[in-house]
């Protein structure tokens, strides 16, 4: 059945879906798992859980690899902008061939196309070749693709579930890349140890395979814009506008891209903290940052549960102090144990934060405008993972790890007591109220 867009349209959709769909949101409606309940969902979250596994084996074993190629902290942030910096520049693009497009389509040629790119990292490794400069080059190719399929991913969720289901929706998406960034280490780690650093790129490669496998059994239609096309410029600057008369678009989108420059680059500055200041090996490293995705998970039923209490803008409020005052605590720790610990309470304070100002843009906008906003999110959010990644390590050679950390946990509560001193700024940082269904109290 295609996906409806009006409010009473979902309720009818819901009403008349088939006996077994409903059975299955009985089952999981109301609850922590309720977007689970719809079949289209359960096998794109499925799909993307196995591809992400193989991500962060790929990525923790790349970074780990340069780290100990190089000696350099910059050049392990160098390679952290390498796969960012192409979102930073073409998700705009992106954004709008997701507003253009059939979103199906687009996911399944920018999932291809990184599929190759881990292929050939890992031949250039098995052969003795991966140089950083052939790392590098490798690393923007997947960026690349990444950047288109990020917003089409993102604007792509709530084609596929109800208004009630979003923020469960959102968060499980989060949760699923954050469980899959707690096992992918783990794996990556065994599979580095019993074969090589090249094993988990091929295992990357794979893995891919689940997403298109997921994409292609999909039942919901993604069919492309029927409004008439215009300019790629124009089309673009649309979405820019309506972020711009919005204050609380503005206020949301700033945050994400603060927090994102100066809290979320600690994943880059992992490899320092476990060999550079608690003296671990690669099994200490995999394991703390593994934590700081099981935190993620956590998070993910935390923030669908407070929803129901608290507006996104205050869990946006409470969970950026509680992310500043972790990074702190992070920043100062000099026990493993601890540090494991604050690891998860990174995660799980980052998730709430992102969910949140997710669930409010996507809640807000139509969806023929939903990809060019979601762009706007993952250009600051990736854009500024990218920098500040680069920045951050450049700050830990010429400082300290500790001190690049504790400058962004500073920023942090910074950020948040500006938003708690001035509540205007997110007054209208809230979903609309969802319709409640027929015969359903």
């Amino acid at each position: 059945m295609k996906k409806k867009n009006s409010s009473i349209e979902e309720i009818e959709s819901d009403v008349l879906s088939p006996t077994t769909e409903v059975a299955g949101r009985t089952i999981f409606r109301g609850g922590a798992l309720s977007a689970l309940g719809i079949r289209d969902f359960r096998l794109i979250w499925s799909g993307a859980f196995l591809s992400n596994i193989g991500t962060w084996m790929h990525t923790t074993a790349l970074l780990w690899f340069v780290k100990n190629l190089t000696k350099s902290n910059t050049l392990v942030g160098t390679v952290n902008l390498a796969n960012y910096l192409p979102v930073f520049v073409l998700v705009l693009l992106g954004g709008s061939l997701a507003d253009r497009l059939n979103r199906k389509r687009v996911i399944l040629v920018s999932q291809a196309a990184m599929m190759l790119g881990a292929l050939a990292l890992g031949i250039c490794t098995s052969l003795g070749v991966a140089s950083f400069p052939l790392i590098i080059v490798l690393t923007v190719e997947m960026g690349v693709a990444l950047a288109f399929n990020f917003p089409t991913w993102q604007s792509i969720i709530p084609d596929l579930v109800p208004n009630r289901d979003m923020m469960n929706a959102i968060a499980l998406n989060s949760a699923q890349f954050n469980l899959a960034r707690f096992l992918g280490p783990i794996l990556g780690g065994l599979i580095a140890r019993v074969w090589n650093v090249a094993a988990a790129f091929y295992v990357n490669a794979a893995s891919f395979l689940t997403v298109i496998a997921a994409v292609l059994l999909m039942k919901t239609e993604t069919l492309p814009s029927e409004k008439p096309h215009e300019g790629v410029v124009k089309h673009i600057m649309e979405g820019i506008r309506f972020v711009r008369r919005r204050r609380w678009a503005v206020t949301v989108l700033v945050t994400i891209g603060i927090t994102s420059f100066f809290a979320l680059p600690y994943m880059v500055l992992m490899p320092a903290v476990a060999k550079d200041v608690l003296h671990r090996g690669l099994g200490g490293y995999l394991l703390m940052f593994g934590l700081s995705g099981l935190g993620a998970v956590i998070a993910a039923p935390l923030v669908t549960v407070l929803n129901r209490r608290l507006r996104e803008r205050e869990i946006i409020k409470m969970s950026m102090f509680g992310l500043g005052l972790f990074l702190l605590a992070f920043a100062l720790s000099r026990t493993y144990w601890l540090s494991l610990v604050l690891s998860v309470g990174l995660g799980a304070n980052y998730l709430m934060v992102g969910a949140s100002i997710n669930t409010v843009l996507q809640s807000k906008v139509d969806r023929d405008m939903r990809g060019r906003i979601m762009s706007l999110y993952i250009l600051l959010f990736l854009g500024g993972f990218a920098l500040g990644g680069q920045l951050m390590g450049y700050l830990a050679d010429i400082r300290s790890t500790s001190f690049s950390l504790f400058f962004g946990g500073a920023v942090c509560l910074a950020l948040a007591a500006v938003l708690i001193l001035f509540p205007g700024l997110t007054k209208d940082a809230v979903s609309p109220p969802r319709p409640a269904r027929p015969g359903i109290t």
